[in-house]
């Protein structure tokens, strides 16, 4: 099959899926959502492995990208939850998905972060960050960095990180970030590498004066920035971001089976 969809038990081709008008999705954004990528047909994720292996087995391709998200329930609208739903709702979908190049050197804008101050929870609802990720497509770049005033928070669908002397800084896994499962697996590299870590707030000047820039994700894995707000940034230190680069090569290549 080209693509695939599950929602509460019923399987089919995305476009053929239907779901319930009240499904709390619909009018709240009442639920958290998860997604990885499958190389080889194999999901580097425990959780819901047998449904998501299910579904995987039944698309075409070597690389693909793999979403689910829970939801509250179906219930008439109403805003207080208790009682009003039928139980959690399961929405996940399966297609072919490329990663990015990992040897590219990326372009970005920054932008204010307005966003709500639970940044931490994987919320679908997500209207803040299509936004702000629309305005750096219409910039002709690939991402757009939130900064709070002066600190730098996160990216619109990844974290965002600089290396300065040799040293990793990373933004703490406070309510302003969502701690992304790449942001995990750079932070264990870095330990296999002898990279030290600083987990800290760093700011926008410290951004654009850093040897580089790279932001990371499940499907982006780690994107080399060369131009942030039209203006050349980092590009100085290939040695050590390509330890962190290559380590992650390898790690997709270990647990992937490729």
């Amino acid at each position: 099959m080209k693509n695939i969809a599950y929602y509460n038990g019923k399987t089919g081709p995305i476009e053929e899926m239907m779901v319930p008008m009240n499904d709390r999705a619909c009018y709240f954004g009442d639920g958290v959502y998860d997604a990885t990528m499958a190389v080889n047909h194999v999901p580097p994720k425990e959780e819901m492995k047998q449904i998501l292996q299910g579904l995987i087995d039944q698309v075409e391709g070597d690389s693909l990208f793999v979403y689910w998200q829970v939801t509250r329930g179906v219930g008439m609208r109403n805003h207080p939850y208790s009682g009003a739903a039928t139980g959690p709702s399961l929405w996940a979908w399966v297609r072919p998905n490329g990663m990015r190049d990992v040897y590219g050197a990326y372009r970005c804008i920054t932008m204010e972060d307005t966003r709500f101050l639970h940044c931490n929870i994987k919320t679908i609802n997500l209207l803040p960050a299509v936004i702000a990720n629309q305005r750096a497509v219409e910039a002709g770049c690939d991402e757009t960095i939130f900064h709070r005033g002066d600190r730098v928070t996160e990216c619109s669908h990844s974290n965002v990180h600089i290396l300065k002397d040799g040293v990793l800084h990373t933004a703490p896994c406070d309510n302003l970030i969502l701690p992304g499962i790449a942001r995990k697996h750079i932070l264990e590299i870095c330990g296999e590498q002898g990279i030290p870590v600083v987990e800290a707030p760093f700011t926008v000047d410290e951004l654009m004066a850093a040897d580089e820039v790279f932001f990371s994700s499940s499907s982006a894995v780690t994107c080399r920035v060369r131009e942030i707000d039209g203006k050349p940034v980092g590009m100085r230190d290939e040695a050590t971001f390509a330890k962190i680069r290559d380590g992650y090569q390898r790690k997709i290549k270990e647990e992937c089976g490729k």
